[in-house]
């Protein structure tokens, strides 16, 4: 896990922070954990893999369906890099 320090936190912020996690019933540093988290990774943020499920619900693809995508698949192995 990453460490992360805060330099030149004001007072009255620290302080506030330290109220919030007491209403919360935590620590200090799970209440800034928890604001950072809420603050970059909100629950609104598209997750591919559901809108992919639903957009494949949408027009109706079956499972059916993939395995004739899979059947028709060229698996001849990818040929690597060269540098030369």
């Amino acid at each position: 896990m990453a460490m992360l320090t805060v330099r030149n936190l004001p007072d009255e912020v620290h302080r506030a922070l330290r109220v919030r996690a007491a209403q919360h019933g935590q620590s200090t540093e799970a209440e800034v954990r928890e604001i950072l988290a809420l603050a970059v990774k909100p629950e609104t943020r598209v997750r591919l893999g559901e809108a992919l499920a639903a957009l494949g619900r949408e027009i109706g693809l079956t499972n059916e369906d993939f395995e004739a995508f899979n059947q028709e698949r060229d698996k001849t192995p990818a040929e690597p890099l060269r540098f030369e």
